[in-house]
Formats: structure tokens, sequence, C-alpha cells
């Protein structure tokens, strides 16, 4: 296993994570893997406080080469970087954490891969898995998909019904993801929502920067 010791404080990680608003991936699905250190540049200037790397049908050489340019741009800016699943790559390539949904390797397997300063988010589809999810020791979760979205088309929305009560019930960071758009974020912050992942509406943008400024400043106007 390679050396951590290039890795941030977990407490300085998980400072990172509690004051991001916006979350944003990089999706194989919506952008050139060529093109990620410059649209991670954008978004973090933009105001977006965490990032993932989502490359779910590449194999492991291409994620590391694809990987170092994004860690010297969130290094630099003190963003977390995570990856999607991959818990040794994560911990090889000393990311800031990995992202596992229902069906990846156990949170606990994934804990005894990485390093202890290293953090782990969960996806969950319904009130009982983001509670489930703060129990097995997320350090955040995502709760969706809210809308419907061609991200996962094979995902049914759960609405969002359940969106004020999912964030009465837990108290780990929580980030409301699927069909989000910048449209919508007003309507989400109405039915208690606090935290947002966006991942088409930001790669696709003709300036991804002032996308996520703007979403970031209707979070702001509602507070």
């Amino acid at each position: 296993m390679a050396s951590t010791a290039g890795l941030p404080e977990r407490e300085s990680t998980l400072k990172a994570l509690r004051k991001a608003g916006l979350y944003g991936i990089l999706d194989t699905g919506y952008s050139n893997p060529s093109d990620w250190p410059s649209i991670s540049d954008e978004l973090i200037t933009g105001g977006v406080g965490i990032l993932q790397i989502r490359a779910k049908r590449a194999s492991e050489a291409e994620i590391r080469a694809w990987t170092p340019p994004v860690i010297e741009v969130c290094r630099a800016a003190r963003i977390p970087l995570i990856l999607n699943d991959h818990p040794k790559l994560a911990y090889q390539m000393q990311l800031d954490g990995c992202h596992l949904g229902q069906d990846d390797l156990p949170l606990a397997e994934a804990r005894e891969i990485l390093d202890p300063s290293q953090i782990v988010g969960k996806s969950t589809h319904s009130l009982a898995q983001a509670i489930q999810g703060e129990k097995e020791g997320a350090d955040y979760i995502g709760f969706g998909p809210i809308f419907s979205t061609a991200t996962k088309p094979d995902y049914h929305p759960i609405g969002q019904e359940d969106i004020r009560k999912m964030y009465d019930n837990i108290s780990i960071p929580a980030f409301c993801i699927g069909g989000i758009k910048r449209e919508r974020i007003e309507l989400l912050l109405q039915q208690g929502a606090q935290r947002f992942v966006i991942v088409s509406g930001l790669l696709k943008a003709v300036s991804p920067r002032d996308y996520a400024s703007e979403v970031l400043q209707r979070i702001s106007d509602h507070d």
C-alpha cells in the first residue's frame, strides 16, 4: 500500500464537508476526463465545496491516469476529492475518501481498507436507508434520486416528501441528488433541503463556474 503522508487531516476534510452546500461530480457520462482539471477549477471557483470522480465503466488503470491532475487542483484549493467506489484506489492515490452505493462494498469493509483520515459517503434512496447510513458510520450521505435522472435511469425517483424528515433524523451532512437543476433549488429549499449534488447541470453548462455560483447564491438568498 502507498504512504498516506500527503493526506489532509480528517478533521480538515470533515470541516470542508460541513461547509459545502454544493457537491460536484466529474462523471464520464457528461465530461471528458481530459477536461477534468479545467472543469474542477471552474467548479471550485464557482463555490463547489466537494468533488467526486465517478467513472463507472472505466478500468482502474484509466482512473489512475485521469485522477492526478484533479488531485493537484483540489489540493491547491483545499477541496476534498472523493472517488466513487474503489476504496483501495482511493487509499493508494491518497484521495480524501470514497463514496459507496447500496450495492457496493459494505461501509465497514471500506473503512478497513482506507486510512483513518479518509472519509466515506453513502448513497441512500429512502428515509430508512438515510438513517441506517448514519448508524453504519457514514461521514455523509447522498439522498435521492429526488427527481428522475438520466445519470441513473434504473432508479425510481423518491420524491420530495421525506426531505425534511431526513434532515430531522440524521446529524451528518446530507446532499439531495438526482435530477437537480438550478431552477429547482428554491422548491427544494422550501421542502427543507440544505445541500445539493448537481451533475449534468454543472457539467453541461456553458460556464460551470457561473452555474455553481448562481446555485449557491440561491441557497444564500433563502437563508
